[in-house]
């Protein structure tokens, strides 16, 4: 598990309550079923408009994706494309044959089946790019979906207020009472802000910061797997992939590999 992914969500949620009890509040005051109903069935009703029943009844695996799926290791995959690279040399591509078990990961092994294949290079290329660029596009979609519900959710809790002011001015025979009505009116205000701004954008921003290194991890096997095809030297090919990572991570490995 990514375990800052539901920490972060906790703990944002646990400093607003708590600076609202330290302003001298009570939690009471933030229990509203019918601005929960609001809020949410609002929000989950216009998000469904928007997507279709496929792409929205993905939501709980995309909210598995980002609590538990973890940045992608790219001096791992270094390390593993050039002591592949290296068996290549030693032993020739068809040996790598005999290695496509023991890989994990679905899209190098696909990539280097390609190449113990015989495929030209090009067409390696061209097959491998397609398919992370496919896949890309189908990860935006999730995070569209969360963006879309932050967006509608603030919405959401501004109709839930009206809604509740126009009850509470429907009202005024007992003034005593205006002040609670009105307080609790705000709260579909609360809930839609802050189910937006805790959970719905930051999931949809944590989908999208994993697309996105995804995509360039494979396209770090793509260079990788073709200088492998191509018989480059192991440690060229590291030196090309290095490019791919932090100045300072690319040193450690660089080391790592000499030692």
């Amino acid at each position: 598990m990514e375990i800052m992914t539901p920490l972060g969500i906790i703990f944002a949620a646990v400093c607003l309550i708590t600076g609202f009890l330290l302003e001298g509040g009570h939690i009471g005051a933030l229990v509203a079923p019918t601005a929960f109903i609001i809020v949410v069935g609002g929000t989950i009703g216009a998000t469904v408009v928007a997507f279709s029943t496929k792409e929205v009844l993905s939501i709980p695996i995309l909210i598995k994706t980002a609590i538990t799926k973890k940045v992608p290791d790219f001096t791992e995959t270094i390390n593993l494309i050039v002591e592949l690279s290296e068996k290549a040399r030693r032993e020739g591509l068809l040996y790598l044959d005999s290695q496509l078990d023991t890989l994990d990961d679905p899209f190098l092994r696909k990539a280097m089946q390609l190449v113990v294949d015989g495929t030209d290079p090009e067409m390696v290329r061209s097959i491998l790019e397609t398919e992370i660029y496919s896949s890309y596009d189908r990860h935006q979609v999730g995070v569209h979906i969360f963006e879309a519900a932050g967006g509608y959710a603030p919405t959401m809790g501004i109709i839930g207020t009206v809604m509740g002011l126009v009850h509470v001015l429907g009202n005024l025979s007992d003034p005593d009472s205006l002040g609670p009505a009105i307080a609790m009116a705000f709260i579909a205000t609360l809930y839609g802000v802050g189910s937006a701004n805790i959970f719905w954008l930051p999931i949809g921003s944590k989908l999208k910061n994993l697309s996105k290194k995804e995509l360039v991890l494979r396209e770090m096997v793509i260079e990788g797997i073709l200088a492998l095809q191509a018989g480059y030297n192991p440690t060229i090919i590291r030196e090309r992939l290095n490019a791919f990572i932090k100045p300072g991570e690319s040193k450690k490995l660089q080391d790592e590999g000499e030692a």
